[in-house]
């Protein structure tokens, strides 16, 4: 399970959606965005902590911010498409966009303590 400390809190202020189909929604988006992995790193990227915000929009359409371990980082072109094809392929989510932050900037702070045990970082 994440760290509360690094898990993004998914935004939706003032929604229309009810609450049971946010935590749904939230829940999915989560799950998927847990399939997505830097091929360098054997975690996902969420647990990596390389997802710093999620918004759900009363339309259902999706942002989320995210970063890299490192601004350089070889799939830096493609894993924004990977995230986009995860998190679409949900029921009931309508177009998602990936804005692609580096600052703050990633350091392993932010990684889970599901991550650290993978990683083999106490």
């Amino acid at each position: 399970m994440s760290d509360v400390a690094t898990a993004p809190t998914p935004v939706a202020g003032d929604t229309a959606i009810p609450a049971e189909e946010l935590t749904r929604l939230t829940d999915d988006i989560v799950s998927a965005l847990k399939t997505v992995y830097d091929p360098e790193i054997p975690v996902d990227i969420y647990e990596l902590g390389l997802v710093y915000r999620i918004d759900i929009a009363d339309s259902r359409d999706v942002t989320i911010d995210m970063t890299l371990t490192a601004p350089g980082c070889p799939v830096a072109g493609e894993m924004p498409e990977w995230v986009v094809n995860a998190v679409g392929a949900i029921p009931g989510v309508g177009k998602v966009d990936v804005n692609m932050v580096f600052d703050p900037p990633w350091d392993q702070s932010r990684m889970s303590d599901e991550a650290r045990v993978a990683l083999d970082m106490w």
